[in-house]
């Protein structure tokens, strides 16, 4: 697999929109055989396209306080320790962490208090200043556009192109730009065996 096809932005596009669908159901949308569509699926996870499958909870319908957008201007530097704060607060869902070193969090907050929800991130002392508002509406799109395979090549991180190499070393699946990579990959992988 080194591109992403029509089919496999169909299979995305469908699962996207309940992952819970069965592949019998998939394969008749494809026009492939359920086998194939759990193969294509399979190969989508090892390369890292598919992650995982989640629910999708509409928090609307559950009481348990404010959902709310909320961005910190960090010290510059300090992003990934209030980052880290963030993951020990319950309600957090998201956090999105800006080119410019914001951070955007979606949580849902008891009675809108979020200096006190969100107590750990200030208390790291790298907050420079908050801004929260409630979340009204979402809407999720899980459109992939033209998105192509994005490989790294295993030994040196050029992007992995048709002339790439897939290999299969320690029961790991590993991409490589080319079949030198892959062979000083292997030489390196073989004497740390050895040696372990």
């Amino acid at each position: 697999m080194r591109d992403l096809d029509e089919t496999d932005h169909e299979l995305l596009r469908l699962l996207s929109e309940d992952a819970r669908r069965p592949y019998s159901d998939l394969a008749e949308k494809v026009d492939l055989s359920a086998p194939a569509v759990s193969d294509r699926i399979d190969r989508l996870k090892e390369v890292g396209v598919i992650e995982g499958f989640t629910v999708d909870l509409d928090r609307s319908k559950l009481r348990e306080g404010v959902r709310m957008a909320v961005t910190f201007e960090t010290t510059p530097g300090e992003t990934t320790t209030v980052r880290e704060a963030l993951a020990d607060c319950s309600g957090v869902e998201q956090v999105f962490v800006t080119a410019e070193g914001r951070l955007f969090v979606v949580a849902t907050v008891p009675d809108g208090d979020v200096e006190t929800h969100l107590a750990a991130a200030f208390e790291t002392g790298a907050v420079e200043s908050v801004e929260a508002t409630p979340l009204v509406a979402t809407d999720r799109q899980a459109g992939l556009g033209e998105a192509t395979l994005g490989l790294d090549c295993a030994e040196c991180g050029n992007t992995v192109t048709d002339e790439g190499v897939t290999a299969r070393i320690g029961g790991e699946r590993y991409e490589f730009c080319c079949e030198s990579c892959e062979a000083r990959f292997t030489e390196r992988y073989d004497e740390l065996k050895e040696g372990a």
